[in-house]
């Protein structure tokens, strides 16, 4: 009978990774999406925005001594907005089109101490501000939705209801830095009066959600008008100091949604990675539901099996992109007839599986099956977006279980006067790495170090280290989480002994014990000096904060007879901004090299820029700083 169950199971998934296979030829290519199509502003002229003053420009690129004047050196061409306002230029800039619900993404770069803002709908402002190294940041920080104003109030008291943002994530003048905003605009009845008020549903900056849900009950200071409306353009500002943007982009959402109607579910005991053929199992129970969740699993540590049918309302035809979140289990979305998600195995934590589905307005017939293969752990969502349908959940709250249990029972190392060391797996670009370290500092600025690798993983501000994942429930994933704005770095190992400095740096296979590394010794003050030979070559590696702002200084001692290469970071391009300093675009930091004697080049590897040191037998000690 085994026998004959495999056998079905195995022409199920065949035919299943079939539908997977069809279904994703006709809609998309191989590679995952993430999401659909954004609206793209290219920035090869002012179309986009109602006519302004000469202040407002497009070129090619801009450069920012972030230590000296705060003004943008540009180079002439496509692709790039700047604001080069004076005191007779400085006018604002409005689009051309309207918008109510809207996600708005875009690259922003500040000038020391300079000033600006996103207005959306011309009326409500996310603060643009040269915040770096503030402590404690306010509403008119980066990333804060700025104060209402009322002349009529007293003295002290005509600022009101501004939102800080919930930790500083700005980064250095000068540097590229990325900004996502869910907002939703207020709501009227047929009558004119205002039901909902404005939302900032998310403020993300450089990947830390600084906002969340934050209502606005009326415009605020500065805005183009004091009414609210249903729809009106974007403002952006540009009477307080210079600013650059890149890459935006954006999505209009209306109310539209996906619902679920004629919806059943099975559950069965069943212990398996693989789903079976369902036919050959009898459900526990058969039940009938208003709602897709993992909750109504009512045991503690046992192996579950659902299976939801009914039907999907549709409510605009188009491509429609669904993903499952799930923790170390399976699941199978089928969408008339066809494969949509097929995660027929056990996964990692958070891992998510996307597919995309063009459907047909009205009701179409759907199956999902979620396979809880693990006994220790329970939770799942079930997400979409559609045409103009804003990213959500067809699963109901409650059935992402275990992320509210990781909020219940967090663990956290903190790091008071003296440096702290945790060694520990870290999930690096979705990859898990094994032989990791990381390094709190009583100046708060923290690290983590990959001692197979050699290399810098992370870098971060703030509180230390969740270990929740290594210590809580036996650990099963024993992952550690920095806390705080992360810096992420490219991650690949850093020494390596090269031919010519047009060799190709070599790959790393990180699943493997580290090579040559020899631990590490701590110096007179705590901080590890992380020891390995490459080539011959003994290596000494040290981190410690920069005196101020945001960074690690990193010193480098070699002692032998050989010469080895140094690759100092990698990214989309690498622009040399003063003699000594560089900004490495894509992960977004500044590079400043210390001392005389090294020249370091920069090379064009397939898509990316490298930024690379000899380290010769005459000159053993390397000495820079990374600022972000």
């Amino acid at each position: 009978m085994k026998n004959t169950i495999l056998i079905i199971a195995m022409v199920f998934l065949f035919l299943s990774c079939n539908d997977v296979q069809n279904t994703n030829d006709k809609t998309k290519s191989h590679e995952t999406i993430y999401n659909l199509p954004y609206h793209s502003i290219e920035l090869n002229d002012l179309d986009v925005f109602e006519k302004t003053s000469s202040n407002w420009k497009v070129v090619e690129e801009v450069k920012l001594d972030q230590f000296n004047e705060n003004v943008f050196d540009v180079m002439e061409g496509l692709g790039v907005l700047v604001n080069l306002s004076d005191d007779k230029n400085k006018s604002h800039l409005i689009t051309t089109f309207d918008h109510g619900d809207i996600e708005l993404e875009f690259d922003v770069m500040m000038p020391k101490e300079s000033n600006s803002g996103v207005y959306f709908q011309g009326r409500y402002e996310v603060q643009l501000f040269d915040s770096w190294g503030q402590n404690v940041p306010s509403h008119s920080d980066m990333g804060g939705i700025y104060e209402r104003w009322d002349e009529r109030r007293e003295d002290g008291e005509k600022g009101f209801e501004g939102h800080s943002p919930k930790i500083n994530a700005a980064k250095s003048p000068g540097l590229w830095q990325h900004v996502k905003i869910i907002f939703h605009a207020p709501k009227f009845d047929s009558s004119g009066k205002k039901i909902k008020n404005a939302n900032f549903e998310e403020v993300w900056l450089n990947g830390e959600l600084v906002q969340k849900n934050v209502d606005v009950t009326g415009p605020t200071r500065s805005g183009i008008a004091d009414d609210e409306v249903e729809m009106a353009p974007l403002m952006i500002q540009g009477d307080h100091g210079q600013v650059a943007f890149k890459n935006l982009r954006y999505k209009l959402y209306d109310s539209n949604r996906i619902f679920t109607s004629k919806l059943s579910v099975r559950e069965y005991d069943y212990k398996g990675v693989q789903i079976p053929n369902l036919d050959s199992l009898q459900p526990l129970r058969v039940l009938q539901t208003d709602s897709i969740s993992s909750s109504i699993i009512k045991e503690n540590r046992v192996f579950r099996l659902l299976d939801y049918k009914g039907t999907l309302i549709v409510p605009e035809s188009g491509d429609y992109l669904f993903d499952a979140r799930l923790h170390s289990a399976g699941a199978l979305l089928i969408i008339q007839n066809d494969t949509v998600i097929n995660r027929n195995r056990a996964y990692e934590l958070d891992d998510t599986n996307t597919g995309l589905v063009n459907l047909t307005k009205g009701e179409v017939p759907f199956q999902f099956i979620y396979n809880k293969s693990n006994q220790w752990t329970l939770g799942f969502q079930l997400n979409y977006e559609g045409p103009g349908i804003q990213y959500q959940s067809l699963s109901s709250p409650e059935s992402l279980i275990f992320e509210k249990s990781n909020e219940d029972n967090q663990v956290v190392i903190e790091v008071d006067n003296e440096v702290v060391m945790q060694r520990g797996f870290l999930m690096f670009t979705g990859n898990k790495r094994t032989h990791c370290i990381a390094v709190g500092t009583p100046e708060k600025t923290h690290y983590s170090y990959d001692l197979a690798a050699g290399s810098l993983l992370a870098a971060w501000n703030g509180p230390f280290y969740d270990v929740t994942e290594m210590w809580y429930n036996r650990g099963i994933e024993q992952l550690g989480k920095p806390l705080g704005f992360t810096m992420w770095f490219a991650g690949e190992p850093q020494f390596s002994a090269l031919e010519t400095d047009n060799s190709d740096w070599p790959a790393h296979d990180y699943e493997v014990s580290p090579q040559n590394y020899d631990g590490y010794e701590l110096d007179t003050n705590g901080f590890p000096i992380f020891l390995r030979k490459v080539s011959g070559v003994q290596i000494k590696d040290k981190f410690v904060p920069t005196e101020t702002g945001r960074g690690l200084e990193r010193t480098i001692n070699t002692k032998g007879d050989s010469q080895i290469w140094h690759k100092i970071g990698e990214g989309n391009s690498i622009k040399k901004i003063t003699d000594d300093t560089y900004r490495i675009d894509g992960t977004n930091y500044f590079v400043q090299v210390l001392g005389d004697g090294f020249a370091p080049i920069i090379r064009k590897k397939g898509e990316k820029e490298e930024m690379l040191v000899k380290l010769s037998t005459d000159k053993q000690s390397l000495q820079y700083r990374i600022i972000w």
